[in-house]
């Protein structure tokens, strides 16, 4: 039987945050508001937990959710690098709507699905889910929605959804909009927009001038302009790797492609 906290009252808040840590800590789902829209989470590291969450939304392993984190230090442990432009970005839109495709750290002992050796992070701008992930921990969350279905905007409408797959629900009241995070790919030598979100390009770009964007047809596509500033970027970081003696066996530069689909 869920149980569902009203976080506007004190009380009910702290109960809540209570109840939430320790369903997560058991392995079970939680709903939770954030600065987009409301999410359905589990602990990152615990495998069944992510399985029970991708089977409560109707998905699949080749969508793996994204990682919320409470700080920028727990971000930073998910991943071998933040590379040339993530502290910046980390900088500049954290806590925010902004969801970045790092390298996953290759010491980390879990299993968020098909992620090709990726992960998506992100740390959102709402004290309800601040509060948790710090008490929590990492989370693997994905909007509060069954597949295909619109994303909850209030605690009702994901409970309406979801049902008793939640242990816990924690009422934040409505979100202000029902736009998901931009997503930004930075595993590759030019950052590449996975997914247009509440960040527009034009904010992206006062920190990272030169951006890959997906044309109609879904595939990235540089102007004339960008591809030049791409080219030098990417001669300089091979001509820094040789005299570094750091060059790549192979082609790893870019790697496989992070998938469009870590987040609804």
């Amino acid at each position: 039987m869920s149980a569902r906290y009203d976080c506007a009252d004190t009380r009910q808040r702290e109960e809540g945050l209570v109840a939430a840590t320790a369903a997560v800590q058991a392995g079970q789902l939680v709903v939770l508001p954030t600065d987009t829209v409301y999410g359905v989470g589990a602990d990152a590291f615990t495998p069944a937990a992510v399985t029970a969450l991708l089977a409560a939304k109707g998905r699949g392993r080749n969508m793996p959710p994204p990682v919320l984190v409470g700080s920028v230090r727990a971000a930073a442990a998910l991943t071998e690098s933040l590379g040339a432009f993530g502290q910046d970005l980390i900088d500049e839109f954290w806590p925010g709507p902004l969801t970045l495709v790092f390298r996953a750290s290759s010491t980390l002992l879990w299993d968020l699905g098909d992620t090709m050796g990726t992960v998506a992070v992100r740390m959102p701008l709402h004290p309800v889910a601040l509060d948790l992930l710090r008490r929590t921990g990492p989370m693997a969350v994905s909007s509060a929605n069954r597949h295909s279905l619109p994303a909850a905007t209030t605690a009702a409408e994901a409970q309406a959804q979801l049902g008793d797959a939640i242990s816990v629900y924690l009422d934040g009241g409505p979100c202000a909009d029902n736009v998901p995070s931009t997503i930004l790919d930075l595993t590759g030598t030019v950052p590449r927009v996975l997914r247009a979100g509440a960040l527009s390009v034009d904010a992206l770009r006062k920190v990272v001038p030169v951006i890959d964007l997906p044309d109609a047809s879904g595939e990235p596509e540089l102007s004339p302009a960008d591809r030049r500033a791409a080219e030098a970027i990417a001669a300089a970081s091979a001509a820094s790797a040789v005299e570094q003696g750091t060059a790549p066996a192979g082609d790893e530069a870019g790697g496989p492609p992070a998938s469009a689909d870590r987040g609804d």
